[in-house]
């Protein structure tokens, strides 16, 4: 009961104020158990408003990040989504309650065995998660209506954004010059269209997409 409380605190005062009118995201946040998905030692901040760590690698946006986020992508019921980096698999288990099937990856098979697991005790029944490299591991799936990095990115590979179908939309969290942005990528034919949504408050950049160091002689 505990985290029921929270929940809907965190759904009252996390997202609700922050532009979030989506009242299926809303109702997606208000019932997914995000301390199911967290390691025990950090499942009494689950409904803090800060980054939490999953695993080497992976870290929990905030709420409001997350909910934001969901709205720039507008999930429809009728997509096919990737789910890219999953983690522990609670962006996955909010968005299975949003589109038609979830595609999940992570880098891992301990991982993705621990994500399955969390996925199936919460009864989600429309995703399912591939191993291998996060970007490009579950490509023969696709291509997908929407493609969610629900991390911090410094860059945005074209093997990606490749896997969506025309029409489709990649929704990330895009660090550049020290601040992280919302940003949505929409394809239209073999193009791509960049919109910023929001300033967001999430800072960790995860391995796979972290810029390669430069060096100047």
């Amino acid at each position: 009961m505990e985290f029921e409380v929270a929940r809907r605190r965190m759904v009252d005062n996390q997202v609700r104020p922050n532009d979030v009118t989506s009242l299926e995201i809303i109702n997606a946040l208000g019932t997914v158990p995000r301390e199911a998905f967290l390691p025990a030692k950090w499942r009494s901040q689950a409904y803090v408003e800060r980054e939490l760590p999953i695993s080497e690698g992976r870290t929990l946006i905030t709420a409001r990040d997350f909910a934001k986020l969901l709205s720039a992508a507008r999930p429809a019921t009728t997509d096919i989504a990737l789910d890219v980096a999953c983690g522990g698999g609670y962006s996955s288990a909010v968005l299975s309650r949003l589109v038609e099937m979830v595609v999940a990856t992570e880098a891992d098979e301990a991982a993705t065995n621990k994500a399955e697991a969390t996925l199936e005790a919460a009864e989600v029944s429309n995703a399912a998660v591939v191993t291998g490299n996060p970007i490009t591991a579950a490509g023969g799936q696709g291509p997908y209506d929407l493609i969610l990095v629900a991390h911090v990115i410094e860059e945005t590979p074209q093997a990606l954004l490749d896997q969506l179908k025309v029409g489709g939309r990649l929704a990330t969290i895009l660090r550049s010059d020290g601040v992280s942005r919302g940003v949505t990528f929409v394809r239209t034919s073999d193009t791509f269209t960049q919109k910023y949504h929001f300033d967001a408050q999430a800072r960790h950049v995860i391995p796979e997409f972290a810029r390669a160091p430069t060096f100047v002689f």
